[in-house]
């Protein structure tokens, strides 16, 4: 039943029974009891057509009554009310506007058309009868579809981990330790490929992980002091006393604050003018070996940075280490100036050091955006094959960032990019490192 709030004609309310038919009862000749055909038009009938608006809704003619307050305006008079008072000629409603004007009844959906609805999700896990049995036999149960902790965790959470990792707050040996000592010349005549960064944060890693490290100095500029907080101002001991006037390693070499099992020889300006001085001195290429072999301590590995030349201090780190580590910028000069230094290898190797070897190779400044950087990778990898490692050192502002600070990248952000590189490149030197079971300090 539609009710339109009206209840001035209604019988019911006035009382007045002079108008017996129904406001229901939409078409004509209709009467209470009446059991003859019925007049009620069909939906085979034309549809009859509408009344101009003359103020009269009501099938019964009578006139609306006019508002409260003053006369309907002409707008007002020759538009319906509402879809009660909109009838046709013959009674027939308007259902356009009984559409438009009747209100809106809220629908409660059945349960069957919420379960119909509900939408499907086709790759979600679902609990299978032996995940089910499993976890009722044993509580500690992990199912296949729980998500691991690496995809669980959030970034930051993630860069924690590996920064806890990196720093090693225990102090427990995790990286294996040789079974001699390995001293490394860091080389290459081409400057700006990260000899000194290497030199630095491979020691850094490799001393928080449980290995005694020591770290030669042999550059004039001294940036591998830098790095690692060592004093190498003008009167500082440094490594030029031990390569002139013979002064003995452990009176040189200074422990690194803040890093245990770590040692510096520091480098001076001094060192500048060692490579004049030993074109006269005996032995001038064999001094530094010397002063390594005397030195009462033992490590695991001695790190010896080299200037980018291939002068006698250069020699000297030559003629003083077992193994090679080759940084290579991934650019093509790096790779122009390499063929000259594997030839001052083997002449040295020849004549001077049998032992020596190119032993690893480490990629460095690594922009993966460019094609060269993977062009140069794809060369010294075919060329050197397991020689090169298979970390690879990116383009990283924190390393660049952490000698101002006086640090390495592993203490200054251990969950960057390049500490986390640095890492791997000192775990996977440490494995190889194991392979030949030599006695110490052979």
């Amino acid at each position: 039943m539609h009710d339109d709030g009206r209840y001035d004609d209604d019988p019911r309310v006035t009382g007045s029974t002079s108008d017996p038919v129904s406001r229901e009862t939409d078409y004509p000749s209709w009467s209470p009891g009446a059991t003859g055909p019925s007049n009620r038009p069909t939906d085979s009938d034309p549809p009859p057509a509408l009344d101009p608006p003359t103020g009269t809704g009501r099938p019964d003619g009578s006139a609306l009554a006019d508002p409260p307050g003053g006369r309907r305006t002409p707008e007002a008079s020759s538009r319906p009310i509402n879809a009660a008072e909109v009838r046709s000629t013959s009674g027939r409603r308007n259902t356009a506007a009984a559409v438009r004007f009747e209100p809106a009844v809220p629908h409660q959906p059945t349960a069957a058309a919420v379960r119909d609805a509900a939408p499907v999700v086709a790759d979600a896990p679902v609990a299978s009868t032996e995940s089910l049995a499993a976890v009722a036999a044993d509580p500690t149960y992990v199912s296949r579809e729980t998500p691991t902790r690496e995809e669980d965790d959030p970034p930051l959470a993630m860069e924690a981990m590996r920064a806890v990792q990196i720093l090693n707050p225990s102090g427990e040996v995790t990286m294996p330790r040789p079974d001699r000592t390995r001293v490394m010349c860091v080389a290459n005549q081409k400057g700006g490929v990260g000899k000194t960064t290497t030199t630095v944060n491979l020691a850094v890693a490799l001393a928080l992980h449980g290995n005694r490290v020591l770290v030669v100095d042999l550059d004039p500029q001294g940036n591998a002091s830098t790095g690692l907080n060592v004093p190498h101002h003008t009167g500082i001991p440094d490594v030029y006393d031990c390569l002139i006037n013979s002064v003995p390693l452990v009176e040189v070499a200074q422990a690194v604050e803040g890093i245990p099992n770590l040692w510096c020889v520091p480098a001076t300006i001094d060192l500048a003018g060692a490579e004049i001085e030993l074109v006269s001195v005996v032995a001038r290429e064999s001094r530094l070996d010397r002063a390594i072999a005397a030195y009462p301590g033992e490590f695991d590995y001695v790190f010896i940075d080299c200037p980018p030349s291939l002068g006698l201090l250069t020699v000297n780190a030559l003629v003083a280490a077992q193994e090679v580590l080759i940084p290579i910028q991934c650019e093509y000069y790096a790779l122009e100036g390499l063929n000259q230094l594997i030839n001052n290898i083997n002449l040295v190797r020849q004549h001077l050091n049998p032992k020596l070897d190119v032993s690893t190779i480490l990629l460095t400044m690594y922009d993966r955006r460019t094609r060269l950087a993977d062009a140069v990778e794809q060369d010294v990898r075919n060329h050197f094959g397991d020689k090169v490692l298979q970390a690879v050192i990116p383009r990283n502002v924190r390393v660049s960032e952490a000698p101002s600070y006086g640090q390495s990248v592993m203490t200054y952000d251990p969950g960057s990019r390049g500490a986390t590189s640095y890492f791997e490149a000192a775990q996977e030197i440490a494995e190889r490192g194991v392979k030949e079971p030599v006695g110490r300090n052979a």
